[in-house]
């Protein structure tokens, strides 16, 4: 799959007075995947003409910056605590963010569309990699007439410094939820994602109930840096890993170095859906003795039985080395649609088996021993 990414200039650009602005001092320049095109997600250029900003220059690393040499990030302090950030904002005191951007991240072939959605949290809901924030959708709940709507747990897809590496903002990858009649095969309004049609309509400017952070089970272990760390996601579920990695290889944290391996397995429906491949591309040319990238594309790929390549059918390929991963200490993180786990789970179970292994027992040990991370929705 070939792409290129064209060079980017920095421009000095001032900006003054308000925390809802984090322009990029990028040019807009493209990453170009056959006929498409997509705003780098890296280079940030944020189309907002209307907001008053701050005094002071605002400086986003492009791609190519970012493999020569590592991000400053600020404010440090937020390395200092001892453990993680949780509720601080309740369902019935929400934070108010507000969107500063909101970028389709997949071609025109990709079923379905996904948003990749940045919040100014004004520094006020800090958080760590792999936890959640809650939204509330405006309006009211039509099952409790008089009552907001149902908070919605959306995984964090950026650091804690978030993607202007300045500590306040937030992002997401949000699928928009779409139901269509089975029998007419139209799409039904009436029927769609509240929160998720929310969000990827937003607008540059608009407020948004943030409640959280909240979520333990996903947290990135750093005490030790050289740890090998095993990522399988199905779409929208690659979210919290591309918060992991940006830390390991894009940002400079002074008191994390990683030096282990990092490997990802991101199953999506085709070329198009890839999400943050621009990215992950990147890492592996850069690190290639840390990152290991594997993409499964279901409706492009054919596993080794002549069907239909699924994520698992790539964990199957990989078995042996996973395993042996596992054995010697290695975290293992799952997160997507909560239908892809049935299936990972067989595949691990048949592999343990042709071991002459207890799947239940392995499994077991490895929950045990904080090795087990699932998240799925």
């Amino acid at each position: 799959m070939a792409h290129s990414v064209l060079s980017q200039v920095p421009v000095a650009v001032s900006v003054k007075n308000d925390v809802s602005l984090r322009k990029s001092v990028f040019k807009s320049n493209n990453v170009s995947f056959q006929e498409k095109m997509w705003a780098s997600s890296l280079s940030m250029d944020f189309r907002i003409a209307s907001f008053k900003s701050r005094a002071r220059p605002v400086v986003c690393m492009s791609v190519q910056q970012a493999s020569k040499s590592k991000v400053a990030v600020s404010p440090l302090s937020l390395e200092d605590a001892k453990d993680p950030p949780l509720h601080l904002f309740k369902n019935k005191e929400p934070y108010t963010g507000t969107i500063v951007s909101v970028e389709r991240v997949v071609g025109p072939q990709a079923p379905g569309e996904t948003c990749h959605i940045v919040i100014d949290h004004g520094g006020k809901v800090p958080y760590w990699e792999g936890q959640s924030y809650g939204i509330i959708p405006p309006g009211e709940n039509p099952k409790k007439p008089g009552n907001p709507h149902n908070v919605r747990l959306y995984s964090i897809a950026s650091t804690r410094y978030g993607d202007f590496f300045d500590g306040k903002t937030a992002s997401f990858c949000v699928r928009r939820a779409v139901y269509y009649d089975p029998e007419t095969g139209k799409e039904d309004p009436s029927k769609k994602g509240v929160c998720s049609n929310f969000l990827c309509d937003s607008k540059p400017g608009d407020k948004v109930q943030i409640t959280g952070p909240s979520g333990k089970i996903m947290l990135l272990p750093e005490d030790d840096p050289n740890a090998t760390h095993i990522m399988i996601a199905t779409g929208t579920g690659v979210a919290p890993y591309r918060g992991y990695l940006r830390r390991m290889f894009m940002e400079d944290v002074p008191t994390f170095k990683f030096g282990g391996l990092a490997w990802l397995f991101l199953g999506v429906a085709n070329t198009d859906s890839l999400l943050y491949d621009d990215e992950f591309s990147k890492y592996l040319r850069d690190y290639p003795d840390h990152f290991r990238y594997d993409r499964a594309l279901s409706r492009e790929q054919k596993n080794r039985n002549g069907g239909k390549m699924y994520v698992q059918d790539k964990i199957e390929e990989y078995s042996d080395e996973i395993f042996k991963l596992l054995d010697s200490g290695a975290h293992i993180y799952f997160c997507g649609l909560k239908g892809m786990m049935p299936g990972i789970q067989d595949t691990l179970k048949k592999v343990a088996e042709q071991r002459g292994e207890s799947w239940d027992e392995k499994l077991s040990q490895l929950k045990k021993k904080k090795q087990w991370h699932v998240e799925v929705y």
